[in-house]
This record gives C-alpha cells, sequence and structure tokens, in this order.
C-alpha cells in the first residue's frame, strides 16, 4: 500500500510501504477514507522535532473497517470508525479515569514502529479501546464524513482546552492562536455556552471562520498591543477564561497578559521554541490557574459527537484545502506557507 513517510525536513514523501496486517488479537486494521494535516507535524517537516529518515507520520483519521482479531468484540469489518490520535487498551486506571493519553500500553499514530495515519490503511492496536463507531450512512456525506474527521484531533482539542479554561454558560472567553485548534476552541466556548469570545488573530480568511464559529470580537494585534485590546473590550480586566492554542513562548506571555485575576487558561498549544514564557510569580500573585495538555479526545467523542451528527457543531470548514494522497508533500508546504488552514487528505 501507499502511505506518507517523512525523510527529512521538508522531505515528505508518498511510497510503497508494507500492507497493515493483524499482529495482536486486539488489532484491527482500518481503510482510511479521510485523513489530514495537523500543526503539530509541521514541527517535524521543519526539523523541529526529530523523526528518522522514512517514518510514517500523520495522527489524525478515518475509516472502515477491513479485518480484526480474535479478541476484538465491539468491531467487524465493514464498520466506519473514527481514530483519536493516540490508541489506548481502554482499560487500565487512566483510561477509567478518561486520560486515555496516559495509558501505559498506549501510543501516538506515526511513531517509531507504528501505522501512520496519511496512508491507504492503518493497524490499530487495542482497537475495542481506541476506535468509536460511527454511523454507517456518514461514508455517503461528504460534509460530514469532514466534519466527523475533526474528532480525531483538532475538536477535541479544542474542546479540552475550552473545559481546562472553565468555560461555562455566561462566561467571557479569549483565544490565543487563529490555527485549527483555536478556531476549534472557538466552536468549543461557543458550545459551551459562552457569551462573549474574542479570537485573537491577523488572518481574515481565519478570523471569518472564527466568526463563523462564534467569535463576537476580534483582537488583530500580537504582544503587548494584544494585550492591552483585549484588556479594553473587557473593562482593563481581561478574560475569566484563556485558550492558548500555539505553545510559543510569545502566545503564553499573552495568554497570561489577557486572563482576568483569579482567572483560567487552558493551553493546548504543543510548547516549541525558546520556552513557554510561563512566569509563575505572576500567575502566582494573580491567582492564575493553567490547565490543559495532551487532549484525551478517546473520553470526549462521544460527548460531541452526536453535536456533529446533528449538525449543531460543524468543524468541517477548518478544512481549507483537499488533496489526494499524491498531494500529500504540497499540502504540507501549503499549511507551511500559510496558505492553507488545515489540510484534508482523501486517500
Amino acid at each position: 500500500m501507499r502511505a506518507t513517510v517523512i525523510h527529512a525536513p521538508h522531505d515528505i514523501r508518498v511510497e510503497e510501504v508494507a500492507d497493515p496486517v493483524v499482529r495482536q488479537p486486539a488489532d484491527a486494521v482500518v481503510r482510511v477514507l479521510r485523513a489530514c494535516i495537523c500543526g503539530s507535524d509541521l514541527w517535524a517537516y521543519r526539523g523541529e522535532s526529530v523523526r528518522q529518515p522514512g517514518q510514517r507520520i500523520g495522527h489524525e483519521f478515518l475509516g472502515v473497517v477491513e479485518a480484526t482479531g480474535a479478541d476484538v468484540t465491539a468491531f467487524a469489518p465493514g464498520d466506519l470508525v473514527v481514530a483519536p490520535f493516540v490508541w489506548s487498551d481502554g482499560t487500565c486506571d487512566y483510561c477509567a479515569e478518561g486520560l486515555h493519553t496516559s495509558c501505559p500500553q498506549g501510543g501516538f499514530w506515526g511513531s517509531v514502529g507504528s501505522d501512520g495515519g496519511q496512508g491507504e490503511a492503518v493497524r490499530v492496536p487495542f482497537a475495542d479501546g481506541t476506535l468509536v463507531k460511527l454511523p454507517a450512512d456518514a461514508a455517503s456525506d461528504d460534509r460530514l464524513l469532514t466534519a466527523l474527521l475533526a474528532l480525531s484531533d483538532v475538536l477535541g482539542t479544542g474542546h479540552h482546552a475550552a473545559v481546562g479554561a472553565g468555560v461555562t454558560r455566561g462566561s467571557t472567553v479569549a483565544v490565543v492562536g487563529d490555527g485549527a485548534v483555536g478556531l476549534c476552541g472557538v466552536l468549543a466556548a461557543r458550545r459551551l455556552g459562552a457569551e462573549r469570545i474574542i479570537a485573537l488573530g491577523r488572518h481574515t480568511a481565519r478570523t471569518d471562520i472564527a466568526r463563523l464559529f462564534g467569535a463576537t470580537d476580534v483582537v488583530a494585534a500580537r504582544g503587548e498591543e494584544a494585550v492591552a485590546a483585549v484588556r479594553e473590550l473587557t473593562g482593563g480586566h481581561g478574560a475569566r477564561a484563556v485558550i492558548e492554542a500555539v505553545g510559543t513562548e510569545q502566545s503564553m506571555r499573552t495568554a497570561v497578559g489577557i486572563t482576568r485575576d483569579g482567572g483560567a487558561i487552558g493551553y493546548v498549544g504543543v510548547p516549541h521554541g525558546s520556552g513557554t514564557g510561563l512566569d509563575l510569580s505572576v500567575m502566582f500573585d494573580r491567582n492564575i490557574a493553567l490547565r490543559g495538555g495532551v487532549a484525551p479526545v478517546r473520553a470526549y467523542i462521544p460527548e460531541l459527537l452526536p453535536d456533529v451528527l446533528d449538525g449543531t457543531v460543524d468543524p468541517s470548514p477548518v478544512f481549507d484545502l483537499a488533496v489526494s494522497l499524491d498531494g500529500v508533500p504540497g499540502g504540507y508546504r501549503a499549511m507551511d506557507e500559510r496558505t492553507a488552514l488545515k489540510v484534508l487528505v482523501t486517500p
């Protein structure tokens, strides 16, 4: 079969790889119908996170079960399923607590020795604990299928940030980051009942989506200028709930600066660069809470799925470019050059 591999920074290729097969009794093999490129994939593409030459890449996909091991009881060939970006056994204490990303037997798609999501098929370890079944008729609805793909990462990650920030009905929320995760944070905040949502972003195409998703205000500034603008919009106090969806030193400094005393930051931006810019003394003095991290999206899919199915929540606009498998290298270039927000892959 064919799959996406990375050989070096800026060297993404689509190559022939071994067909996935059931190796363990808990495995399933899923034929991929939809995958996508994540902003976090760009750190490997840019050389900011190390990958072995020829390593598989991609961690968001949905598809149809083709084969199952003897211990798989929840799925059968022909089932339409979505996979969260981490596999997990579903039985350990962490999984029981809803923290599937800490499962001792879990792992990330595209890690060394595992299949990546940007290919024609994927071997799924611990299928019963990892996969979530989708309605079969969704496979014939292109828009819905695209929206459901967001459950594999960005929608659940945006929701995790909103939960970490303590978004409740009537909240004032500020979102740092106009990438797909930040935009899904806007969508999640609206779903949780936020009354005012301030989106920080400078790219009109992205802030237009933020407004579509429920943003009431847009701040097209960075750094201290952005902090001043948000504080002006909030009577000088800042937002009680802040979503940080970038992961740089500047974005974290901005998040702290726009948080109201006694408020909380939900952080889901993958940390990269020189540091986080986190000043604990400032947070201590102002009673600011920090919650977030790697989103356990497997725990959130059952909650979010009904709203995606009935159209109450539609994250599909974050996918603004679609490519075939052969087009994946160009999709990486487009996201790296910021000419695309999030690239949909249809193998």
